[in-house]
This record gives C-alpha cells, structure tokens and sequence, in this order.
C-alpha cells in the first residue's frame, strides 16, 4: 500500500484527483448509458453478512440486524461473492517509456482507473495492484464507490523502476484468490512470452476469466527511428548506439512475432487479448472493448 506520507502529500493528492476526474469523465462521457453492464453485476439472491467498514455503500446495510444488535452489518449477494475484478498494473521499468507524452504507465493507469471506476459505479467489486517483479502495491476488495480515492492514490503514487516477473504475480494471485473471477491484466508483457501464458493458463484453471491489454508505444510498433541512435536499455538491459535502418526489418519481425505468440496464447488459453496503441484515445480503446464484451455476454 501506498505509505501515509505519500497520501498527504498534496502532490500527490492533486495526482490522483487528476486520476480520479480524468478516469469519470471518460467512464460517465463514453460509455455510461450506452452499453448494458459489460461484467456480471450483483445478483438479487442474498448470499452472507459481512461487518461494515468505512466507505462501504450504506444501501447495502441490513438495518434489521441493527435494529436488533446495534451493530453495522452489509448485505452481501451471490454475485458478489463469486465475481471480483481483480486489476493487475505493470509497473515494471519498461513500462516507462514513452515516444511521445504519455509513458505506457501512465497509459496503463488510466486504463485501470477507467475500469476501477466503471465497475464501481455499476457496484461491483474490485482489487488493485500494481506490480513488478512482486506486488508492490495494493488495495483490497472494495465495493464501494467512495474508494475511488485511494485507489487513485495508489496508482499515481507508483514509480516504475524495477525489473518485471509477471509470471510470478499471476501464480501468486491464482494461489490465493479462491474464488473464480475477473482477472485484467495491463502490461507491455516485456517478459518471457511462455511463461506469462503459464501464468494466465493457471488463473484459467481456477475458473477465473482473463483479460490481457496488452500496452504498446507506437516507436515500439513502428520503429521510426532514423540516423544514428543510442537507445537506452531499461530494466538492466545496457545501452546500445546503432543505425535502426539497418535493424527496422528484422526488429519488426521479432516485435511481430512477439504480439502473435502472445495474442495466439491467449486465445488458446481462453483469455481476451486487447492490443492497445497509446497513440489511441482511452475511451476508443474501452468503448471498443466494451461493445466487444457486449456483443459476447449480451
């Protein structure tokens, strides 16, 4: 978790009200209104209590219990228990990078915010982390929308700047989440390619349904470069000084190749690839996916 200090700090207080604004406007001006809900939602059937905690929605108290024990109890229903989006940030040193003025972190946060706030509003629940070669940061289930802010706060207080074992934080999180859910994966998926599909093949085993959007910068599907260049390498990778027109064709091959054994895996391990540009607009990239989904679960 974000430490206390980092959520008084009025910096990043104002980081994350951009986050947070940022992240309503695109859920409330593209996609509220216009599709059904694109997750499993809650269900009518009452399944448990569980003790209120603040930030809870108080629609969901049981006011007969309180009536009865003067204690705080809330509802929880069948869907709730069984379907939690869990939202797993890269924020791995690669994700750093940028050709242009967003870096595929911030990208990706976005993106997560998006989601954060669209599943929230809709009351279902969510968890958050953000990662690298472990879970550095993250927030527990949560389906109250007056979380919003500090989940906010926990992605814009992260700061990129080690290696990447994504495979690892997806066995984890498959060892410990027991129940089947929604499991989104944002990631420039700079890692070994197989055992990234080992990881997401485990989280299938449980039931659980995957998502992989799959973040790239637009130099890194084109490579425009031109001249000579020193490319800096991240995550420990070393510096290279080189002419990219001697290196664009066969580059190209290998980053193709790359996307089509992920996007391959993916589909064979029943997990939803979403290519993403950070060239495109959020909300073209949500919307997009969200017809999709619609068009499937509708």
């Amino acid at each position: 978790m974000a430490s206390e200090h980092q959520l008084l700090d009025p910096v990043a207080i104002h980081k994350a009200e951009l986050l947070g604004l940022q992240a309503r406007q695109i859920v409330e001006g593209y996609m509220v209104g216009e599709h059904k809900s694109p997750y499993r939602g809650f269900a009518i059937e009452f399944s448990q209590h569980r003790e209120y905690v603040p930030g809870d929605d108080t629609r969901h108290l049981d006011w007969k219990v309180l009536g009865r024990s003067d204690r705080y109890y809330i509802k929880q229903y069948e869907q709730e228990t069984n379907y939690v989006a869990h939202l797993l940030v890269d924020g791995s040193e690669s994700m750093r990078y940028a050709s242009g003025r967003i870096t595929k972190f911030d990208y990706a946060k976005t993106i997560a915010a998006c989601l954060a706030y669209l599943i929230l509003l809709q009351r279902d629940a969510v968890t958050l982390g953000v990662f690298d070669t472990a879970t550095r940061n993250y927030f527990p289930r949560t389906d109250s929308l007056a979380s919003i802010h500090s989940l906010m706060a926990l992605l814009s207080s992260f700061v990129p700047d080690q290696k990447t074992r994504i495979a690892d934080v997806l066995h984890e999180m498959a060892s410990q989440v027991k129940r089947k859910g929604i499991f989104i994966l944002i990631s420039d998926c700079f890692d070994d390619v197989d055992e990234v599909l080992q990881g997401i093949q485990h989280l299938r085993f449980s039931g659980s349904e995957v998502i992989l959007f799959h973040v790239m910068d637009p130099a890194e599907l084109t490579f425009p470069f031109k001249g000579s260049v020193q490319f800096r390498g991240l995550e420990g990778t070393g510096n290279l000084i080189t002419r990219p027109a001697e290196l664009r064709r066969s580059y190209l091959r290998e980053v193709h190749g790359f996307i089509d054994r992920l996007r391959t895996g993916c589909e064979t391990n029943g997990c939803n690839y979403v290519q993403v540009n950070t060239a495109q607009p959020w909300h073209e990239v949500l919307s997009g996916y969200l017809a999709t989904r619609q068009h499937r679960y509708g």
